[in-house]
């Protein structure tokens, strides 16, 4: 039998720990370019006070990176232990009701499209092995993968320093321009950053690159005319 090459341009082929945390470093840098470029855009509009809209920006930056950072840990932390308490509870049942659970596992291969002998047969090996069955019953019917641990602090520690960098973009521009200037300085210069990170995900979505950069940008683009518009308002009406 030909063994299967090894192809680098597949995704599953790459042994990428940043590819483990690819949402919280997406959601992170683009929640820091987006949030805090609406934000430090309202304010530049409903106050015409450069340090004000830096000091602020900062301060959001701040706040917002710490705050998506243990939202990130919680959040994981809290899927963590649900998943184990689960496992817990789908062992007691492979213990204490082994028949039903063999009888549930070969149902689940049927459905799955297995003929239905062949079923019977591989919930029955599946049966004889505690930990086989156990790995079985979770994936199958609670969609748990037992060898996948999830790493709540890893998790936090990428979503916070993402978020850091994302936020950077619009704040940044702020400490070199004046703020006229500034205000589409800093919507230019966020929507690159936006156009590059789009970019970036099709090296693991192998999507068309121009699509997924143009579709990150637009949306950062609305988020940049809402925050113009609210301080525009803001101004209006004190």
């Amino acid at each position: 039998m030909e063994p299967i090459p090894f192809r680098k341009d597949f995704v599953h082929h790459q042994d990428s720990k940043l590819s483990e945390n690819i949402r919280e470093l997406i959601f992170g840098m683009e929640d820091g370019m987006v949030s805090t470029l609406g934000a430090v855009t309202g304010i530049a509009a409903g106050t015409g006070d450069h340090k004000i809209v830096i000091v602020a920006g900062l301060v959001v930056v701040a706040v917002e990176s710490i705050s998506m950072g243990v939202g990130s840990y919680i959040s994981n932390h809290s899927v963590k232990q649900l998943e184990k308490r689960k496992l817990y509870e789908e062992e007691i049942e492979v213990k204490k009701y082994p028949e039903a659970e063999r009888a549930e596992l070969a149902e689940m291969y049927i459905e799955d499209g297995w003929p239905k002998d062949m079923a019977i047969k591989m919930a029955e090996v599946a049966a004889k092995d505690h930990d086989l069955m156990l790995r079985e019953m979770a994936y199958r019917e609670l969609n748990i993968d037992i060898n996948k641990d999830i790493n709540p602090s890893q998790g936090a520690i990428v979503m916070f320093f993402s978020y850091i960098i994302g936020g950077a973009f619009p704040v940044s521009v702020y400490l070199f321009l004046p703020i006229i200037q500034a205000q589409y300085g800093a919507i230019m210069f966020t929507l690159f950053g936006l156009f590059i990170l789009g970019a970036f995900t099709t090296k693991f979505t192998k999507l068309k690159w121009w699509k997924s950069a143009l579709q990150m940008a637009a949306l950062g683009g609305l988020a940049s005319v809402a925050g113009y518009l609210v301080g525009r308002l803001a101004d209006f009406i004190f």
